[in-house]
């Protein structure tokens, strides 16, 4: 008999350690329950973080193709330019050639005429489309870099609340949330300007 008490206390024991056990158990969980939220919180700045990123890209390329746009239109009004200085070189040598009085002569002086007028109205609006491709390069270039100022602050927020989880300090995921919402503040500010 007395090993079946013995045995008896023993299960009690290891029944009160195990309910203990449970219990320490059920504590450290609901403790630890804002960390499912933080880990919600990382995976939400990460999709945060890819949109901003993408519209990073986005004003990235749009700088590109404005540029180049821009180049092209310069070069053109370059062309235009030195097409204009030609005609001019003609004209000026066709009505010192003392032969204007010839009607192939006088028809071509017109036509030189002509052509330099077109070409002063064709370089205005080349030079207003270069100057238009200038101003949406930089406003995109502006756009692009608050939004890669947001994309960087993002990546530290989810640095910050992912360090947060590992170290079990609290104060951190408000630290990562504020760095967050200043992010999103400014993807919507280059975004609406």
């Amino acid at each position: 008999m007395n090993d079946l008490q013995k045995e008896i206390n023993e299960l009690k024991e290891f029944i009160v350690d195990l309910k203990a056990d449970r219990t320490a158990a059920k504590q450290k969980e609901k403790a630890e329950a804002w960390t499912k939220y933080v880990s919600l919180t990382i995976v939400i700045i990460a999709v945060i973080a890819a949109v901003a990123s993408q519209m990073s890209g986005k004003y990235g390329s749009r700088v590109q193709i404005c540029q180049l746009q821009a180049s092209d239109n310069w070069s053109f009004y370059e062309s235009k330019s030195i097409k204009e200085h030609l005609d001019e070189s003609a004209l000026v040598q066709l009505q010192q050639s003392g032969n204007t009085n010839l009607p192939a002569v006088a028809a071509h002086i017109k036509k030189l005429a002509a052509n330099l007028v077109k070409y002063d109205a064709d370089k205005a609006d080349i030079q207003a489309k270069a100057k238009d491709f200038e101003k949406k390069r930089d406003e995109a270039s502006a756009r692009g870099g608050r939004m890669g100022l947001a994309v960087s602050i993002l990546s530290v927020a989810i640095a910050t609340a992912s360090i947060c989880t590992v170290t079990k300090k609290k104060p951190l995921w408000f630290v990562a949330m504020i760095m967050a919402a200043m992010a999103v503040a400014e993807m919507l500010a280059a975004w609406l300007s």
